[in-house]
This record gives structure tokens, sequence and C-alpha cells, in this order.
């Protein structure tokens, strides 16, 4: 058996994919408050980051998504189920 895979280590791409989710979580949090007050569009963390760059921006969302997909099916490389940093 290759290991346990149980999540104490992890590569780079799995460390990545997490600070994409918690950003891309914070960012939405925002958002959501921003619509609670009635300027949702004024409350966008990443727009407000890249200015008017929609091609940029929706790039930034496909990889959150794609961290988020990473993360919901893990990682089987040799570091993440090794234990080896």
């Amino acid at each position: 058996m290759m290991g346990s895979c149980d999540g104490k280590n992890h590569c780079a791409m799995m460390k990545l994919g997490h600070w994409l989710i918690l950003i891309g979580a914070l960012n939405w949090g925002v958002f959501g408050l921003g619509m609670l007050v009635g300027k949702s569009d004024t409350w966008n963390i990443l727009r407000m980051l890249l200015g008017n760059m929609p091609v940029v921006e929706g790039v930034v969302y496909l990889l959150v998504g794609v961290s988020a997909v990473m993360k919901l099916i893990g990682c089987h490389c040799k570091t993440c189920c090794s234990g080896v940093k």
C-alpha cells in the first residue's frame, strides 16, 4: 500500500490550492456582505485588485474552482501519500 494520504503532508500544488480556496472563500464572503448592504459591485476584492481585466479575473476564478475539485478528490502524488515534506 502506498500510504494513507491522510492530509498531514501536502505537495506544492495542494498548498497552492489551499490558498486559492481560502482567497476565493474570503472574496465571496466579502461580496455577500456587500450584497447585504446593497453595494455588491464595489465589494469584489478580486476586481478591486485586478481592475478592468476580466480575462485574468476569469482565470483566477477558474483556478479557485479547480483547486476546490482537487481538494474534494484529494491528491495521490508521492509527496501527499508518503508523508515526506
